[in-house]
């Protein structure tokens, strides 16, 4: 069975033809439930979202901020597993058709094995990983099992990353490149900022990879700011932050499919 690079990286190349950026979102596995958190990602495709990131949940995400903690430390508390995660991409592609990728922290796949988790994520219509703390110069196991299965690997970089470190980075990379736009941890911000679009820049004098922008973008008018010069839009505690303020489950997920539909204007240039 072999995992879904190539809808991913069709699904960008389709976004960049209708002359906009694709619109990712992020959710993690397990929150508020299993069952909860499908329907979570189902709705966040629904609503408009192009591509979603599951995430992995870890007692120690050193990439997240506090809304996106909360959320992992519900998940884990309702025993979450790795097989929870898998059958959160499976279904959810079923249901949509859409790429779906899992970002997780290096730890959990190297105590699960790489071939099995590799081969696990292909079979349930994965299109691949984002590692946010993997260094590439670590990186060439799960690269040929992820090359094996058909699955992306997806690198992040930072406005620290100097060129040479980008020209690396991107080389050993596939599907796409994730640009941390600010440094620090996750989480909405007033503004995203001029060190965003400098990186995007620094990064594609290195590659032709798709450059993605995540960390900060939280409603429409941002999404289209970032969306004019990136080729992606990563949007993750918004959505989170939407179904821990929610009176229940189900409003939680009608009110990730509004915020999806909203950040799919601004993508579209139509806030």
């Amino acid at each position: 069975m072999s995992g879904n690079i190539r809808l991913l990286t069709d699904t960008l190349a389709g976004a960049r033809a209708e002359g906009r950026a694709a619109l990712i979102a992020y959710l993690p596995a397990g929150f508020p439930t299993v069952d909860g958190g499908i329907e979570a990602v189902k709705a966040a495709l629904d609503g408009g979202a192009d591509v979603v990131e599951v995430g992995l949940p870890h007692s120690d995400p050193v990439l997240d901020g506090p809304v996106i903690q909360t959320a992992d430390d519900i998940a884990l508390r309702g025993g979450v597993r790795i097989a929870d995660v898998m059958r959160t991409v499976a279904e959810a592609h079923a249901a949509t058709g859409k790429p779906i990728l899992v970002m997780t922290y290096w730890n959990p796949i190297d105590r699960y094995g790489v071939e099995r988790f590799t081969a696990e994520l292909a079979e349930a219509g994965g299109a691949g990983c984002i590692l946010p703390d993997l260094p590439v110069q670590e990186s060439a196991l799960w690269r040929e099992h992820a090359e094996k299965h058909g699955l992306a690997t997806v690198f992040v970089v930072a406005p620290s990353s100097k060129d040479e470190r980008l020209r690396e980075i991107t080389a050993a990379g596939s599907g796409f490149v994730y640009a941390a736009s600010l440094m620090g941890v996750t989480g909405t911000r007033e503004s995203v900022g001029t060190q965003a679009q400098n990186l995007v820049e620094r990064t594609r004098a290195t590659t032709d990879l798709p450059v993605c922008v995540g960390l900060g973008v939280s409603d429409a008018v941002q999404a289209a700011e970032v969306g004019g010069f990136a080729d992606g839009v990563i949007v993750g505690s918004a959505f989170v932050k939407r179904m821990l303020d929610a009176p229940d489950d189900a409003a939680g997920i009608e009110a990730v499919r509004e915020l999806a539909a909203d950040l799919a204007k601004g993508v579209r240039g139509q806030a």
